[in-house]
């Protein structure tokens, strides 16, 4: 889980990333609407009425894990694919830099992608109203890169097609799909999901 500029600035005492975690443990294996803002604040060893020196509500915490794993997203590709001159390759090794993955960096994308809806409207508060908003930025330099890198094997003859956004969607949306299903115990590893995916990703451009 990327950590934002506040989380750096935290004093050895501050809580701010144990919530996190235990937030993220709870909604991902409870469900965010059965998850006890309270539940999360016994679990990390506080009073509820603390939890609101970091968090003003349990959607401003969820929305906080939200951005932080979109910015997640953009950082893991840019450095999947720095100095990646091949765009197959480099198509390649962003798949595998968004699926490789702990099992707590699993629930925190599954959480990210049951909740994108709310990201379409309005937060009733302001701190709520600022992770939206950066979380919709987020949102579209991940889709701009992705198109970047569609857009350059077009140019470089090495994929076909007259629309590198709805390849850069396509692709993309290969790699969320597998958070809605992957479970860390499940039958298939990471390894062979990021195999599958990425050459499926490749034939989708190389048609």
């Amino acid at each position: 889980m990327t950590v934002d500029t506040g989380a750096r600035r935290e004093s050895p005492r501050s809580k701010r990333s144990t919530i996190l975690a235990v937030a993220i443990e709870q909604f991902g294996r409870v469900g965010y609407d059965h998850t006890k803002w309270a539940s999360i604040a016994d679990e990390v060893g506080i009073g509820q009425t603390a939890l609101y020196h970091y968090f003003e509500s349990k959607a401003h915490c969820l929305l906080t894990i939200m951005r932080l794993e979109l910015a997640d997203s953009v950082e893991r590709f840019d450095t999947a694919t720095a100095g990646v001159d091949d765009p197959a390759e480099a198509l390649r090794a962003a798949v595998a830099g968004a699926l490789a993955a702990t099992p707590s960096d699993a629930l925190q994308r599954r959480i990210l992608q049951n909740h994108m809806d709310l990201l379409a409207a309005p937060r009733p508060s302001e701190r709520e109203e600022l992770e939206r908003l950066r979380s919709r930025e987020l949102v579209r330099e991940i889709e701009s890169r992705w198109t970047g890198l569609i857009e350059r094997g077009i140019e470089a003859g090495d994929f076909v097609g007259d629309d590198p956004r709805i390849l850069g969607r396509l692709a993309l949306g290969m790699v969320i799909n597998v958070w809605r299903w992957y479970h860390p115990e499940g039958p298939l590893t990471l390894e062979r999901i990021i195999e599958t995916v990425s050459e499926a990703a490749v034939r989708v451009v190389r048609k």
